[in-house]
């Protein structure tokens, strides 16, 4: 089932700047989070998330648990 999420971020940073782990783990997890969450074909999320304008914290990575 194809889907994806989409940042507006420069082109080739496609999880965020360097050095900034938080918020590569952050897309990282939106971005399987709407992998295991998806109900039909073709949906494309933008995260939303704004170029060095943003706070990031580590991602609640239980949630993407199917049990």
């Amino acid at each position: 089932m194809p889907r994806a999420v989409f940042v507006k971020w420069p082109l080739g940073h496609p999880l965020g700047e360097p050095q900034a782990p938080l918020q590569q783990r952050t897309v990282i997890f939106r971005a399987l989070l709407r992998l295991v969450q998806a109900e039909e074909a073709g949906i494309i999320e933008e995260l939303g998330y704004r170029w060095r304008r943003e706070l990031y914290s580590e991602p609640e990575w239980p949630l993407l648990n199917r049990e």
